[in-house]
């Protein structure tokens, strides 16, 4: 595994930003994005307390291998 495999993104990397400019790796909405997670669809997220969530990397990438 390399370094970029190994990383953490937040929900903005993953869903984008627009006014930060970030574009989305994944195009859906928060909302779709959540309900995704919930039913299984989407990965499970990485908790860092109660008020940090992220996903790793290689989990967002599989997915987005998967689909593509």
């Amino acid at each position: 595994m390399n370094a970029h495999t190994q990383a953490l993104l937040r929900a903005k990397q993953i869903l984008g930003d627009k006014k930060k400019g970030v574009p989305p790796i994944i195009p859906v909405s928060a909302s779709t994005w959540w309900a995704g997670v919930k039913s299984g669809r989407f990965p499970q997220p990485v908790r860092y307390g109660k008020r940090l969530t992220m996903w790793r990397a290689e989990d967002i990438y599989a997915l987005v291998k998967q689909a593509g």
